[in-house]
Formats: C-alpha cells, structure tokens, sequence
C-alpha cells in the first residue's frame, strides 16, 4: 500500500533510518554477480497525485491508471507522457490502493477505506461493490489469477499485523492467513503457480504454492532485507520479481530462484508499486509518493501477460 497515512509514514519513518544507501541493501547474500543497474524518468510532473499516489496498473489499451489523481478518493488515466485526467470520482468516501484488471478489461480497485474491492466493467464508468468483509483492515494491494480470482494483503498498521484473503469469482471472501506480519505487496508469478506476498515492517517476501483454485500452501521465505520497506510488486513474462523498496529510493529484481539481477535507482525515495506497460511491455511505471508523481524506466523483459 501506498504510504497514505499520517500512522503509516510515521510507523516506516520509526523504523528505518531513510537515507540513500548503496548496492549493499540485500545482506542475506553477498553480491557476487553482474547486476543491471537503470535509472528512472519523470512520466508525469511531482504534485500531479496527492502523497495517496498507488495502483497502478495498465489496460489492454495501454492506458495507466493511478488512484488518488489531484485529491484522494479519484482515479486517474495516464495516456502518455504527462498526459492526465482524472478518470473517475469513488463513492461513498471511499479511497482506492491497488488497482487490477482481469481478461476481460473490468477493472478491480482495493477500497482500504470501507473494506471493498470494487469492480469497474469494462466500457463503462459504473462502480459496484465486488466484495465486502467488515473482517478487513484495509484491503490494500491486489493480484490477479488469469482465471480471475483475486487476493489482496491487509495490514494493520496500528499493531504491524496482516492478513491474506482470496477473492473468488462469485465474490465470497476467503481468509487464506491471519497473524502475519504487515502485508502490502502481492503478486502471482506469469505460470499461476506461485503466489508472493511481502510484509512490509518486517521486511520479509514469502512465495506461496498457488492452486488452480487459488489455494496456497508450503508458504517459505523467498528473500529478506535488514533495512527499509517493501511495497508493491509485479512479475515479468519470465517470473522475476520487482519490488518497490520504500525509503530506500529503489526497485529491485529477483529472479525465481532469488537471485538479485537488476537494481533501478529512482528519483524519488518513497516508491509505492510498479506496473508494467508500453508498445512492448517493457516499459515500467512507478508511483512515487512523497513526490506524487510517476516514474518511468525501459526493462529488458516485458511484463507479465504481454
């Protein structure tokens, strides 16, 4: 999630000493091998979204969408280099986080604020109440199967607890783990077989095995940092994961087994999640918050499902 409260920011700022730092972020391995290092560019200009600035995620069509365009409670679409309009206004008070989008183009946005998922069809601007659990937090950052099943993290940042809760297709909301650390950023990896969920005090990604169901089970440690936070995340076509290093002013990816293989040094400091987009599927947007503005670096590696 998006740092998008005045506890949260503090709650990270607490923890982690925030300073620039060197390659020498990840101490579970030393960093024997060449690592591809990029830097990022502005896509849009810094104040464009509030400090709230998540999502994002990119449609078929090629648009970027980023919640909380101008004032909080907004989503925004991206269609080219600052190029923005606010895309729509969401009822009932409610503030957005994640945003994703199935096979079919309807969009999903996580509701933190009433405890929803929210669906969008596609070709229209109508909102409905996909799901609702008064058991939620705040249901923060989402993933998609291709089947269309959705799981969303939910920290509690007051007590840095999460849970992890599946979305099925009828919209029933299946609690899949209480008691965890405080969850943010998940994804599923581009065979469906994986699932990665990051706790974000804790500094800490676990990779689940994924169903076709959307079960998990032999949940085990996929990598962890001694310093700094962790935030959004996506795949590559390839199954590497990028992460959103909060504080630390980085995205980082992993390969499957992971192993570091590419460091993006950012403007910003304070990035909250990434998405993957362009002609090509290799260009990668990252909202930055403190800045509330999106970045933008050219991978190697398209993104999952282009």
């Amino acid at each position: 999630m998006a740092i998008n409260s005045a506890r949260k920011a503090a709650n990270i700022r607490n923890m982690f000493s925030i300073k620039v730092v060197c390659l020498a972020l990840v101490s579970f391995t030393a960093v024997s091998f060449e690592v591809v290092v990029t830097e990022s560019t502005d896509w849009t200009e810094a104040g464009e979204f509030t400090t709230g600035i998540e999502g994002p995620a990119v449609n078929k069509a090629g648009e970027l969408f980023a919640v909380n365009y101008q004032s909080q409670g907004t989503i925004g679409r991206v269609t080219g280099k600052n190029e923005i309009e606010k895309y729509l206004d969401l009822p009932d008070g409610s503030v957005g986080n994640g945003i994703r989008f199935d096979q079919a183009g309807n969009m999903y946005i996580a509701d933190y604020v009433n405890h929803n998922i929210l669906k969008v069809a596609q070709g229209s601007k109508e909102i409905d109440v996909y799901a609702h659990s008064s058991e939620m937090n705040q249901p923060n950052d989402i993933a998609i199967m291709e089947n269309g099943i959705l799981f969303a993290s939910d920290p509690n940042w007051a007590e840095n607890t999460g849970n992890l809760w599946r979305i099925d297709l009828n919209g029933d909301v299946v609690l899949l783990e209480s008691g965890m650390g405080t969850t943010n950023g998940i994804e599923v990896s581009p065979d469906n077989e994986r699932l990665y969920v990051n706790e974000s005090i804790q500094r800490k990604i676990w990779v689940y095995d994924l169903s076709p169901e959307g079960e998990i089970s032999n949940k085990r440690l996929f990598v962890s940092f001694d310093d700094f936070g962790l935030d959004g995340m996506r795949t590559d076509n390839k199954g590497n994961l990028y992460i959103a290093r909060y504080g630390a002013g980085f995205v980082l990816a992993f390969d499957p087994s992971g192993k570091l293989i590419h460091k993006i040094q950012l403007k910003g400091d304070f990035p909250t999640n990434v998405a993957f987009g362009g002609k090509d599927g290799k260009q990668v947007f990252v909202t930055m918050q403190k800045r509330g503005s999106i970045e933008t670096f050219q991978n190697n590696i398209p993104g999952r499902n282009y």
